[in-house]
């Protein structure tokens, strides 16, 4: 809606850059609200990521889902999409791919780790393997001088209404989760 999964998703792209051999794609899921209601919010347009459709994840050897939450859970956006990928788990053709889960809320008790915890469903049934990152981030996990999105299941901020933007620690954890996700995935790949 404002921007700040993306913001996270350049940061982890990068991360994951760092690796030698890696490649990263930035997609977007369509957006369901109507141009209207998207201004009556305040939304900035949308940034000129492609969408992606369902059939293109089959084709990465990893994938980090980010999305911003609705009530302690995925965006309906996003679960329109997961929804539309019946057909990959018909085929099961992302059993065995590595998976991880980023995120934005709204406020503190906003579904910093619901939000992934009942995301985590959707990469189960497609039989996709769940890399988190734990306390990896190491001391950055344990701030509390600041306000801090994440948690041991992925990185996230805090958008609050919108105006909030990702501090510096946020968009380390994000950095530092692209970094560790690439690494267990070329692991799992074989190539590292």
């Amino acid at each position: 809606m404002y921007g700040h999964v993306e913001k996270l998703a350049n940061e982890i792209k990068k991360g994951a850059e760092s690796v030698e051999g890696v490649d990263v794609k930035l997609w977007q899921v369509p957006e369901t609200l109507h141009e209207e209601v998207l201004g009556k919010m305040g939304a900035p347009p949308k940034s000129d990521v492609p969408h992606i459709t369902p059939q293109e994840l089959a084709e990465a050897d990893g994938i980090l889902f980010g999305f911003p939450t609705r009530f302690g859970m995925m965006a309906a956006q996003f679960k329109a999409f997961m929804d539309a990928t019946g057909g990959l788990w018909r085929t099961q053709a992302l059993a065995g791919k590595p998976a991880g889960i980023f995120y934005s809320t709204g406020s503190q008790g906003g579904g910093q780790e619901t939000t992934p915890l009942t995301a985590i469903t959707q990469l189960t049934h497609h039989g996709m393997l769940f890399v988190p990152i734990g306390y990896t981030f190491g001391a950055g996990m344990f701030e509390m001088e600041s306000v801090k999105g994440g948690s041991p299941y992925g990185s996230g901020t805090f958008a609050g209404d919108g105006s909030r933007q990702p501090t510096e620690l946020e968009l380390g954890q994000a950095f530092h989760q692209g970094k560790y996700f690439a690494g267990i995935t070329k692991k799992l790949k074989g190539t590292a």
